[in-house]
């Protein structure tokens, strides 16, 4: 399959900037619902939420990059358009994940409806995000952390950009599932102290006791997403500290450590960016 334009949803999120830079060789077009520049793209605004202010957008593009829960007309309107592969960024939930539980479900339903699409379709399946991390920023002294006794995989989104890049461009990927992680499992407490060299200050762990997760959590979120979160860190329904080879099998080179992330995103952790 040739691959001649490819258009990255959701391009200035976590992953989407991720994906834009590996891509080489073709032409990027960057969604966004504002038409925010992005380096080495063309900027091309729309809403996903509504499939018929972007029909216009998939017209010319080869591939596209999508993260889950879009609506199912999209991949019709993808197809009528010209379309030919949908890369979707999932989550590693969904492995033995439980259907009534909202965040496992809403990626499974997404799944399903890719596969179903009539394109040809890689899913991204990745562990939790390093940029997580940067809830703490600009860093207190103390960090409050829920669930500071789970171990996570934790990946860096540059990692999982650049396996998007590759199954977007890359037919030898069509129709897999890829469970993407970081090099290891760590907690909270392994990770801070990384910073806290880092910054070449003194940083205290404080773990959130679950109560006050529940209810910060319920004032920011839905509550079924709220339980499906304790259901995935207290109710063991999801391994997200299982670790596996397919980001330095497929990029030919090792998982990006925490302490190589944190080093690219330090200065987002000092104090003085406070009111920049």
């Amino acid at each position: 399959m040739d691959i001649e334009t490819v258009l990255v949803a959701g391009a200035t999120g976590n992953v989407g900037s991720e994906v834009v830079g590996p891509l080489r060789g073709v032409e990027v077009r960057a969604l966004s619902r504002r038409g925010t520049p992005v380096r080495n793209a063309v900027p091309v605004s729309g809403d996903l939420g509504d499939p018929a202010a972007v029909r216009e957008v998939w017209r010319g593009v080869d591939a596209v990059f999508l993260p889950a829960g879009q609506p199912v007309e999209l991949f019709a309107d993808m197809r009528d358009a010209g379309v030919r592969k949908v890369v979707l960024l999932s989550s590693g939930a969904v492995v033995g994940g439980d259907l009534d539980n909202a965040v496992t479900r809403y990626n499974v339903v997404s799944e399903a409806a890719v596969r179903d699409s009539g394109l040809a379709w890689t899913v991204l399946r990745p562990s939790g995000f390093m940029s997580n991390a940067l809830q703490w920023a600009p860093v207190p002294d103390v960090v409050r952390e829920p669930f500071a006794d789970v171990p996570v995989a934790v990946i860096d989104p540059a990692d999982i950009g650049a396996v998007a890049a590759r199954a977007l461009t890359d037919p030898a990927l069509d129709g897999r599932s890829l469970r993407l992680t970081g090099p290891e499992a760590t907690l909270p407490a392994d990770r801070l102290p990384v910073l806290a060299e880092l910054l070449g200050r003194d940083l205290r762990l404080e773990p959130e006791p679950d109560d006050d997760a529940r209810t910060r959590m319920s004032a920011a979120m839905p509550p079924q997403y709220v339980d499906a979160f304790f259901r995935f860190f207290r109710g063991g329904e999801y391994d997200d500290g299982h670790v596996t080879t397919a980001v330095p099998d497929l990029l030919g080179r090792p998982a990006r450590t925490f302490r190589q992330w944190a080093e690219v995103h330090l200065d987002a952790f000092r104090r003085e960016t406070v009111g920049s």
